[in-house]
């Protein structure tokens, strides 16, 4: 009978051992360097697929229990698919509550480079995190351009390209307000490198930037184009950009003609001198960068070598020649930059 018991006593004992293992696997934090990660859960994924996911990036120590657990309680049914962001360590019991209740569920979304405020609409829309009026509609709303400090400029310009992680309850206004955020988080630093007295105020030299922006998608030149308008701007000649007359279209489109070139538009670049009245998109970090610090160069022309590229000039003769030279096949000559 002692025996019995003994065997029974350490039975019990040993469920108790592994019980209690088992729960400080799932309920305490593992031992791991501090670190964020992200996974995205689809629609319908087999929950040992994101078991997976977990445990490549090192978020679960012990897979197998986590499963079993979640199997058991019948969890693994009733996550919610999206983009997750985990701060590590979490315990495994906390990382399956975040994905049954929704809690740190985010929609993940790219807004790249040189869109305008209508082309992040649609990025938007059909992301599905934003109704494109809607977003519209907050971003001409008066008292939000106020809260925002753009009664006179408007918010086109000030809406960061970068990846952006929304919950699925976020407002149009919230994202336009997390955008404006993320461009004062990237500008202002550089406008404090910025020269002591600035021949240009912030708001020219992000309009600057967006037309540098929409002129080349060569980081490497932007510099240099960047010199080519603050060189023009110095001598007071047009900056003659094909962008900027494009933004005040009408119906936008690259095939501008003479009577586009003609225009009464303030962003017709070719008829007004100096720059247009506000950005003709949101420009990334590389065009900022361009246009608070603008290569030293003389050029004042440049023309596309039809590689993606730009031939620069310093005088007319030399841009006419490199027109010659790059401009061919039957099209018609390049515009003088």
């Amino acid at each position: 009978m002692k025996n019995f018991f003994r065997s029974l006593l350490f039975i019990v004992l040993s469920v108790l051992l592994a019980l209690g293992f088992a729960l400080a696997a799932l309920y305490l934090p593992p031992l791991q360097k501090a670190q964020n990660i992200e996974i995205k859960v689809e629609r319908g994924e087999p929950f040992a697929s994101v078991v997976h996911k977990l445990k490549e990036r090192g978020a679960l120590p012990n897979d197998r229990l986590f499963s079993l657990w979640a199997r058991l309680w019948k969890l693994d049914t009733k996550i919610h698919w999206g983009f997750y962001r985990f701060e590590l360590p979490l315990a495994p019991a906390a990382l399956l509550d975040q994905m049954v209740v929704g809690k740190g569920l985010f929609y993940r979304v790219t807004i790249p480079e040189g869109l305008t405020l209508r082309e992040i609409a649609d990025v938007l829309q059909e992301a599905g995190i934003a109704n494109k009026e809607r977003l519209l509609a907050e971003a001409a709303d008066p008292n939000l351009l106020s809260d925002l400090g753009f009664e006179e400029t408007g918010i086109e310009g000030y809406l960061f390209p970068d990846t952006y992680y929304f919950p699925p309850s976020v407002t149009e206004s919230e994202i336009l307000i997390a955008m404006v955020e993320q461009f004062h988080a990237v500008f202002d630093p550089m406008m404090r490198r910025y020269a002591q007295e600035p021949e240009l105020t912030p708001h020219e030299l992000l309009t600057l930037a967006s037309v540098i922006e929409k002129e080349t998608g060569d980081a490497t030149e932007r510099p240099l184009v960047s010199a080519v308008f603050h060189n023009r701007l110095k001598l007071k000649m047009p900056l003659q950009s094909d962008p900027t007359v494009i933004y005040g279209m009408e119906t936008p489109s690259n095939n501008i003609t003479r009577k586009d070139l003609k225009s009464r538009s303030p962003y017709n670049t070719y008829r007004v001198k100096g720059l247009p009245p506000g950005p003709i998109c949101n420009p990334g970090l590389a065009s900022l960068k361009a246009a608070l610090f603008p290569a030293a160069a003389p050029y004042l022309y440049f023309v596309s070598k039809n590689d993606g590229s730009h031939f620069f000039s310093v005088n007319l003769k030399d841009h006419n020649e490199a027109v010659r030279q790059y401009q061919t096949g039957g099209r018609a000559p390049a515009k003088p930059h």
